[in-house]
């Protein structure tokens, strides 16, 4: 099978230049499609999302649901490598979801127990209160997010909550001193 032969080139020749225009073979192969049927693929993406929208705080509460079952576990059944990596896993599962889905708070807040549980040299020597006000903020944001003036209160409530893990966190790893610099890097705590 031959291909077509290309055009030829179209040189146009200035007094002081040449231009030259080399066929497009595109142009056989082009569709042509009329105004109104033209498509698009960002406007369809956004309807999509809108539809999604409301889902979004039923997946939050899907994922804080999860993380309030892994710390049921451990105070059932105590910081077993299954429970602790459980527990890890819905927490940082809520902190890559949650700004997504419209919680920076409980991203923030989900942050912070991350950071405990990678941190503390011995989870069970962390604060059973630590651990569980963590996961009571995250529930209370999630569960709150929609009436009007919680954002700044989960704003508040997330740094605050980081600054006493932080602090614990320093005070746990003082003997630490490869642990402390990852400890005391800041991370940026978002503002709803």
């Amino acid at each position: 099978m031959a291909k077509e032969k290309p055009g030829k080139l179209e040189v146009k020749t200035f007094a002081d230049h040449h231009v030259i225009t080399q066929p497009n073979p595109l142009r056989k192969v082009l569709l042509r499609v009329p105004e109104s049927d033209l498509d698009d693929p960002v406007g369809r993406a956004e309807k999509a999302l809108a539809g999604l929208s409301g889902e979004f705080k039923n997946w939050m509460a899907i994922e804080a649901d999860r993380l309030s079952a892994a710390h049921a576990a451990i105070l059932r059944d105590g910081f077993s490598d299954d429970n602790r990596e459980e527990l890890f896993r819905a927490a940082h599962d809520i902190k890559g979801d949650a700004a997504t889905f419209g919680f920076p708070s409980a991203g923030a807040a989900a942050e912070s127990l991350c950071r405990i549980i990678e941190h503390a040299p011995d989870l069970d020597q962390v604060p059973s209160n630590l651990i569980t006000h963590h996961i009571n903020a995250i529930q209370a944001i999630v569960r709150e997010r929609t009436k009007l003036d919680t954002a700044a209160t989960a704003g508040v409530l997330s740094r605050s909550l980081r600054g006493i893990a932080d602090e614990f966190l320093t005070h746990a790893n003082r003997d630490r001193p490869e642990h402390l610099e990852a400890i005391l890097a800041p991370s940026i705590i978002p503002a709803e």
